[in-house]
Order: C-alpha cells, then structure tokens, then sequence
C-alpha cells in the first residue's frame, strides 16, 4: 500500500474511531487497515492513534496529520470526479450534525430522495443541540440556529426562521391567556430552556427593534436542555415556550397547542451552515448544503 492510500486509511480510521468500521468501508480487510497504520506511524515516526480494547482516539500528532490531511484528500476526490458527467457518481461518507428537530422533523423523511438520487452516499446524521468541534469531531457540517460565536469556519447563512409563543389549552385555561408581556407578570410560567453548551437557563425574549431583544423575567418550574422535552413539557401544561414555528406548526393546527402573544414574539432566529474550509468542501459537501438549503427554504422568513 502506498503512502497516499496509508494517509486515507488513516483518515478513514480517525473519523470513524474503529478500525473495523473503517475496514467495511474501505472494503478492506482488517488486517490490511491495522498494517497501513503501523506502517504509516513507522515512516512518520510518532504514534498517530491511541488503542484501547474500546476505542481509538486521535493522539496530538495524529490531530495534526489528520487537520492538514483534509484538504488534501478532498482536493484529490475533486480531482477524481472531475470528468465524471453523472451527478450519480458522488460516493463516500458524509457526517453531517444539525438540531435534533431538524433531524426528526425535516432531514430524515427527506434523505429517502437525496439517496436515491446519489445511491453511493452515505451519510452519518448526528443530531445534537450542543456546539460541537467540527475538526475534533471530524464533522464535515453543521446547522445551527442562532447568533453564531467568533469562529474560523467558514458560515453560510440560509435566513431567519420565525418564532412563536405556545402554551398548551390546559395551561391558558388554568393560568389565563397572556395578551401582552405585562400580563406575564400576573402568574404565569415558562418552561426553562438552558443551553447545551453554556448550562444556562436562558430568559424569555421580545423584540424590542432593530434586531435588539428585552429580556423579561419569568419563573420556571421545570428546565431542560433538548428540544423534545422542551415541546413535551408544554404539552403537559408546565409552562409557555418560545419555540421556531415548523416545530409545532402541526401541534396548533390540531389544537393541541395555541399561539399567545403574536404580537409580541422574540426575534426571528438565523440558521446558519458551517464547514470547516473552503479547500476542504467535497463535491458532496456540496450537494448536501443546497439540497438542505432548498429543504430548509420553505420554513425561512427571509
């Protein structure tokens, strides 16, 4: 095996943390992936992966080989398709994180057409409502909703997505429909949401203009941290969510949840898409970013 074929063994080893899963898809025996490691690791004199009877992580060198292997391998793929003709020629794994919701709720009843589309695709769906490190965790792309931190990959904004006030029939009948943030005051609840990443409880919101939001104090009786239970905790009649509209468009339309306050909602939220580089985007990478982005259209504000 040649020193170009040992770098994408490696690769496929790192990103997929087995040595067997990398061999099934490599098609390779498991012997031949455990020879081109050793190999590899003889020629470049460091140990690249660390062993253990159940795992195999990266070791420092080996984060490093792998972060400066990426664009390579992706660079010589392109070359590889350039003179394909047929779209159907896109092959490889794909790992791909985006909220647990969009998973559920849009990505997986789509992927049965982007697959028949590109049958030699094979796409690693993490669905996560955390901020993750996508060179550590070997993440091609991620969805995020929200204002996005300082960051080195490379973003591409999609729109905003509309959010809405909901309470469950049984909640605004015990506790009284709020009209208006003052009315908030008068014994109402919310369901705490704290983010995955930080553990904060974060408040409820109205816009105040110009992109701006008021913060308004609310009392909660239960918090959670995912998208689901936030939903399932309104339904049960715990409190008021502030939530994207298509994740409860189904659940207003059959009444089992209502729309308060329309007038006074928070900000639209943006979504964003994030890669790591440029020269890394697969042919794809590609694909996938306007597939989503045309899954993604119909649910946007602007």
């Amino acid at each position: 095996m040649d020193r170009f074929e040992q770098y994408r063994v490696f690769a496929q080893v790192a990103e997929m943390g087995s040595f067997i899963k990398a061999a099934n898809a490599l098609e390779l025996p498991r012997a031949s992936v455990s020879a081109a490691i050793q190999q590899l690791e003889s020629q470049v004199g460091v140990r690249l992966l660390h062993r253990t009877t159940r795992q195999v992580r990266l070791t420092a060198d080996g984060a490093q080989l792998l972060e400066r292997l990426r664009p390579l391998l992706a660079e010589v793929e392109e070359i590889d398709h350039l003179f394909q003709q047929s779209a159907r020629q896109v092959s490889g794994r794909l790992n791909v994180d985006v909220p647990s919701r969009i998973a559920r709720r849009l990505v997986a009843p789509a992927l049965p057409g982007l697959l028949r589309r590109h049958p030699r695709l094979q796409l690693a769906l993490g669905s996560s409502d955390r901020a993750i490190d996508l060179i550590q965790e070997g993440v091609d792309c991620a969805v995020r909703f929200g204002a996005l931190h300082d960051s080195s990959l490379v973003s591409r904004p999609l729109g905003s997505i509309a959010l809405v006030n909901c309470a469950s029939p049984a909640y605004l009948r015990e506790q009284g429909v709020p009209l208006k943030p003052e009315d908030l005051a008068q014994g109402h609840w919310m369901v705490g949401y704290a983010s995955p990443t930080t553990g904060r409880e974060l408040p409820w919101e109205v816009a105040a203009g110009q992109g701006a939001a008021q913060a308004i104090a609310l009392p909660s009786r239960v918090v959670v941290n995912n998208a689901e239970s936030y939903i399932a905790c309104c339904l049960a009649g715990l409190g008021l969510i502030q939530i994207p509209r298509f994740d409860v468009q189904h659940l207003l339309d059959a009444g089992e949840l209502v729309d308060v306050m329309p007038a006074h909602r928070a900000a639209a939220m943006p979504v964003t898409m994030l890669y790591p580089h440029r020269r890394q985007r697969s042919r794809r990478l590609a694909i996938f970013l306007e597939w989503f982005e045309e899954l993604m259209r119909k649910h946007l504000d602007a």
